[in-house]
């Protein structure tokens, strides 16, 4: 069973263009009838920090690079394909598999992050593949700050047919929405639990506790609760993305990422980037808007897909 839909090379070449004409431009610009003197190097390295790819990644590649062929004259085919394949090496260890087939149910899935990031939106999608798959599906709506967001979530669970534990009034604690919820998902033999949660910026204290809050009150009932903590992170928002994946997994310990909207951005190295630090799996990437568009992460087609 695929907990997402699965990678579809062409699709994911053709939504990280933005990402990846930026960068193969660059390189056709620096490579084309020149030597990898210090010079060039300099250049490209610069290209790679300017493509979100991050500072220590690029001193990496540069460092490979004097290495093989260093003073040596080398076309752009040989820099894209070298560059490829160390994106792969960086990314094939956080390919990330979702386990749903464990006894223990219901697995508890948690979605963090930001405003903005994508969680309602991811969440619908997972829960139309999952009902698809004939899995039990129980979304809980425990964003009880944002005026709409529970309603936007009850068109989501309508949408994939399945049952939504929403407040039972305006401003419930979270915490107390997620405890009806697990409560209601073991008594009915529910497969899975989805926990919706309130975007937060990654420096508001007391929002982040919140999150913990959700956290240690599910333990009461299910002491390996939540499963899964997920952090959902925007593309489209570059380096910022390392500081809040460094501030949710101090807060919650975060299993795992999905990066969403990578269709819409220039800034698709920085899943080299969250990987090269701190080697979490990634999960999924969202590429569009449609339920087919949240891909499951596979290391060397998004590599060239990135490089072109």
């Amino acid at each position: 069973m695929s907990f997402f839909n699965l990678f579809s090379k062409s699709k994911i070449s053709d939504q990280l263009k933005n990402s990846s004409q930026k960068l193969s431009q660059a390189i056709t610009q620096i490579f084309t009838h020149k030597k990898l003197d210090s010079l060039t190097l300099e250049e490209f390295e610069e290209i790679l920090i300017t493509s979100d790819l991050g500072s220590d990644f690029a001193r990496e590649i540069i460092n490979n690079l004097r290495q093989k062929k260093f003073e040596k004259n080398i076309d752009e085919k040989f820099i894209k394909e070298f560059l490829a394949d160390e994106i792969e090496k960086i990314l094939k260890p956080c390919e990330g598999k979702i386990d749903l087939d464990s006894d223990k149910k219901p697995q508890v899935i948690i979605f963090n992050g930001v405003n903005g990031a994508g969680k309602t939106t991811t969440i619908g999608k997972i829960a139309y593949n999952l009902k698809n798959q004939n899995k039990k599906v129980l979304i809980s709506a425990c964003d009880t700050f944002r005026a709409g967001a529970s309603s936007q979530l009850e068109v989501w669970a309508k949408r994939a047919d399945c049952e939504i534990i929403l407040p039972l009034k305006e401003g419930e604690e979270p915490a107390s929405v997620a405890y009806r919820a697990l409560d209601h998902a073991i008594k009915n033999n529910f497969d899975v639990l989805l926990i919706d949660t309130a975007g937060r910026l990654q420096n508001k204290q007391n929002l982040m506790d919140e999150l913990k809050k959700i956290n240690t009150v599910l333990k009461k009932i299910d002491v390996s609760a939540p499963h899964y903590n997920l952090l959902i992170v925007d593309a489209t928002i570059g380096q910022n993305s390392r500081i809040q994946t460094e501030i949710f997994n101090q807060t919650v310990g975060i299993d795992g990422l999905i990066i969403t909207k990578l269709d819409g951005s220039a800034k698709g190295g920085v899943v080299v980037a969250i990987s090269k630090i701190f080697a979490k799996p990634i999960f999924a990437i969202g590429i569009g808007e449609k339920i087919e568009d949240l891909q499951e992460f596979n290391a060397k087609n998004f590599a060239k897909s990135l490089v072109e």
